[in-house]
Protein backbone atom coordinates (compact mmCIF):
# COMPACT_ATOMS: atom_id res chain seq x y z
CA UNK A 1 0.00 0.00 0.00
CA UNK A 2 1.11 3.84 -1.35
CA UNK A 3 0.30 5.90 1.41
CA UNK A 4 0.21 9.73 1.50
CA UNK A 5 0.14 11.79 4.60
CA UNK A 6 -0.16 15.35 3.84
CA UNK A 7 0.39 19.10 6.30
CA UNK A 8 1.93 22.50 6.86
CA UNK A 9 4.53 20.36 9.82
CA UNK A 10 6.37 23.14 10.99
CA UNK A 11 7.07 23.48 13.91
CA UNK A 12 6.74 19.55 14.38
CA UNK A 13 4.88 18.05 17.40
CA UNK A 14 4.38 14.35 19.11
CA UNK A 15 0.66 14.79 17.04
CA UNK A 16 2.81 15.08 13.44
CA UNK A 17 4.91 12.01 14.67
CA UNK A 18 1.99 10.12 15.00
CA UNK A 19 0.48 10.79 11.38
CA UNK A 20 4.10 10.12 10.15
CA UNK A 21 4.10 6.63 12.28
CA UNK A 22 0.53 5.40 10.84
CA UNK A 23 1.85 6.62 7.26
CA UNK A 24 5.44 4.46 7.51
CA UNK A 25 3.43 1.12 9.73
CA UNK A 26 0.62 0.87 6.52
CA UNK A 27 2.76 2.24 3.71
CA UNK A 28 3.90 -1.13 2.93
CA UNK A 29 4.85 0.03 -0.78
CA UNK A 30 6.32 3.65 0.70
CA UNK A 31 5.05 6.52 1.84
CA UNK A 32 4.16 10.54 0.42
CA UNK A 33 4.65 13.71 2.59
CA UNK A 34 2.67 16.31 1.19
CA UNK A 35 3.98 19.51 2.60
CA UNK A 36 2.16 23.09 1.63
CA UNK A 37 4.36 24.85 -0.20
CA UNK A 38 5.48 28.20 2.14
CA UNK A 39 2.27 30.36 -0.01
CA UNK A 40 -0.03 27.30 0.56
CA UNK A 41 0.83 26.94 4.47
CA UNK A 42 0.30 30.91 4.75
CA UNK A 43 -2.79 30.78 3.38
CA UNK A 44 -4.60 27.70 5.26
CA UNK A 45 -3.61 29.21 8.42
CA UNK A 46 -7.11 29.46 10.35
CA UNK A 47 -4.74 31.99 12.88
CA UNK A 48 -2.07 33.62 11.54
CA UNK A 49 1.41 32.18 13.16
CA UNK A 50 4.87 32.37 11.87
CA UNK A 51 5.79 29.20 9.94
CA UNK A 52 9.11 27.44 8.88
CA UNK A 53 10.20 27.82 5.30
CA UNK A 54 9.19 25.17 3.48
CA UNK A 55 13.38 23.58 2.94
CA UNK A 56 13.21 23.82 6.79
CA UNK A 57 10.04 21.57 7.25
CA UNK A 58 11.25 19.40 4.91
CA UNK A 59 14.53 18.69 6.70
CA UNK A 60 12.77 18.70 10.12
CA UNK A 61 9.83 15.99 8.71
CA UNK A 62 12.88 13.60 7.20
CA UNK A 63 15.11 13.77 10.64
CA UNK A 64 11.65 12.88 12.22
CA UNK A 65 10.60 10.32 9.95
CA UNK A 66 14.10 8.27 9.91
CA UNK A 67 13.72 8.52 13.63
CA UNK A 68 10.52 6.90 13.59
CA UNK A 69 10.76 4.54 10.62
CA UNK A 70 11.62 0.60 12.08
CA UNK A 71 10.29 -0.27 8.66
CA UNK A 72 12.86 1.07 6.43
CA UNK A 73 10.18 2.55 3.82
CA UNK A 74 10.80 4.44 0.69
CA UNK A 75 9.34 7.67 2.09
CA UNK A 76 9.42 11.05 -0.49
CA UNK A 77 9.18 14.47 0.50
CA UNK A 78 6.44 16.26 -2.38
CA UNK A 79 5.69 20.10 -2.53
CA UNK A 80 1.56 20.34 -2.19
CA UNK A 81 0.40 23.64 -3.79
CA UNK A 82 -3.31 23.29 -3.47
CA UNK A 83 -4.98 21.29 -0.98
CA UNK A 84 -6.43 18.38 -2.04
CA UNK A 85 -3.54 18.08 -4.95
CA UNK A 86 -1.25 15.21 -4.73
CA UNK A 87 -4.02 13.32 -2.76
CA UNK A 88 -6.65 13.99 -5.31
CA UNK A 89 -4.59 13.10 -8.70
CA UNK A 90 -2.08 10.51 -8.00
CA UNK A 91 -2.92 7.32 -9.37
CA UNK A 92 -0.47 5.26 -7.41
CA UNK A 93 -1.93 6.65 -3.97
CA UNK A 94 -3.71 3.85 -1.78
CA UNK A 95 -4.34 5.48 1.08
CA UNK A 96 -4.77 8.85 3.39
CA UNK A 97 -3.28 9.35 6.62
CA UNK A 98 -5.62 11.71 8.47
CA UNK A 99 -6.54 13.43 11.84
CA UNK A 100 -9.95 13.19 13.22
CA UNK A 101 -10.02 16.82 12.54
CA UNK A 102 -8.74 16.42 9.16
CA UNK A 103 -11.25 13.46 8.07
CA UNK A 104 -14.21 14.59 6.58
CA UNK A 105 -11.80 15.88 4.13
CA UNK A 106 -11.29 12.47 2.63
CA UNK A 107 -14.75 12.50 0.98
CA UNK A 108 -13.42 15.59 -1.18
CA UNK A 109 -10.25 14.01 -2.28
CA UNK A 110 -12.23 10.71 -3.21
CA UNK A 111 -15.07 12.96 -5.30
CA UNK A 112 -12.26 14.69 -7.07
CA UNK A 113 -10.68 11.21 -7.70
CA UNK A 114 -13.57 9.61 -8.96
CA UNK A 115 -14.05 12.64 -11.29
CA UNK A 116 -10.44 11.45 -12.92
CA UNK A 117 -11.90 8.15 -13.18
CA UNK A 118 -9.18 7.46 -10.08
CA UNK A 119 -9.68 4.57 -7.34
CA UNK A 120 -11.10 6.10 -4.03
CA UNK A 121 -8.23 6.42 -0.94
CA UNK A 122 -8.49 4.31 1.93
CA UNK A 123 -8.56 6.11 5.23
CA UNK A 124 -6.35 5.88 8.40
CA UNK A 125 -6.99 7.87 10.75
CA UNK A 126 -4.46 8.80 13.36
CA UNK A 127 -6.21 9.84 16.99
CA UNK A 128 -4.83 13.20 18.89
CA UNK A 129 -2.31 13.39 20.90
CA UNK A 130 -2.85 15.97 23.88
CA UNK A 131 -1.04 17.77 26.14
CA UNK A 132 -0.55 17.83 30.06
CA UNK A 133 -3.53 20.00 30.51
CA UNK A 134 -5.56 17.46 28.10
CA UNK A 135 -6.05 19.73 25.46
CA UNK A 136 -4.68 18.88 21.74
CA UNK A 137 -0.98 19.50 20.98
CA UNK A 138 -0.94 22.02 18.01
CA UNK A 139 1.65 23.96 16.19
CA UNK A 140 -0.01 27.00 17.49
CA UNK A 141 -0.17 25.97 21.11
CA UNK A 142 3.60 25.52 20.94
CA UNK A 143 4.43 29.03 18.89
CA UNK A 144 2.71 30.99 21.42
CA UNK A 145 4.67 28.92 23.95
CA UNK A 146 1.95 26.96 25.78
CA UNK A 147 3.29 23.76 25.21
CA UNK A 148 6.76 22.44 23.84
CA UNK A 149 6.71 19.86 20.84
CA UNK A 150 5.74 16.83 23.72
CA UNK A 151 2.94 18.64 24.93
CA UNK A 152 4.23 19.70 28.38
CA UNK A 153 3.34 22.62 29.84
CA UNK A 154 5.61 25.98 29.64
CA UNK A 155 3.17 28.64 31.35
Amino acid sequence: MRVVVAGTFGPLHDGHRSLFEHALRFGTDGVVVALTSDALATETRHEPRPIPPFDERASAVMDAVADIDEWNRDVEIRKLETEAGIAATDPALDALVVSPETAPELENINDRRRDRDLEPLSGIVAPYVYADDGERISSTRIVTGAIDEHGRLLK
